[in-house]
């Protein structure tokens, strides 16, 4: 090979490389490693991309109740599986509706961009279902927060996920394992 064509294609291929590298460690900040769900960020381009193009668009913030408590009662590989098993049915309620996250911690969300073609009593049930975890039922419960972007003077998703937050806490003030619209 001739030397001027190899000092050409020397640094080109290093910045193919660097670039691929780059591109991979960007993907997976946008993926929770644990669950599979979006990251924050990845999460929140998706959703005010929906709340943009979807008037009747909804945002919905779950937390897991009682999380502290299976994490130091169960163990910490019982609090991942709880993580896991709400991430995928959080996953599989969105459908080619909408998109969910993992905020951090016990904290989900999602956003749909029709709550009218999507059962929010079902969401509630599927995350209250017990999980089987080593032989075991352990009790799963969430608190829900929604917010209809319609009902917001100016359809923000920082202010949907205010609204969302403010109605996931009343639900969590009811006593826990609830949903509860924001108004």
């Amino acid at each position: 090979m001739d030397l001027h064509i190899a000092a050409t294609l020397v640094p080109l291929l290093g910045w193919a490389v660097h670039g691929s590298v780059l591109a991979h460690r960007l993907a997976s900040a946008r993926r929770d490693p644990l669950t599979g769900l979006h990251t924050r960020a990845g999460w929140t381009a998706r959703a005010e991309h929906c709340v943009r193009r979807h008037p009747a668009a909804a945002v919905l913030l779950v937390d897991l109740d009682h999380f502290k408590t299976l994490n130091d009662t169960h163990g910490h590989a019982a609090g991942d599986a709880a993580l896991v098993a709400t991430a995928d049915r959080l996953r599989a309620w969105c459908g080619r509706h909408g998109t969910a996250g993992r905020l951090g911690g016990d904290e989900f969300v999602a956003v749909v961009r029709d709550l009218a073609i999507v059962d929010l009593d079902e969401l509630t049930a599927t995350l209250h279902r017990p999980l089987d975890y080593a032989g075991r039922s352990l009790p799963l419960a969430a608190s829900v927060g929604v917010c209809h972007v319609a009902e917001l003077p100016v359809p923000l998703l920082t202010d949907a996920l205010a609204a969302a937050d403010a109605a996931m806490y009343a639900a969590k003030g009811r006593g826990r394992r609830g949903l509860r619209l924001s108004h």
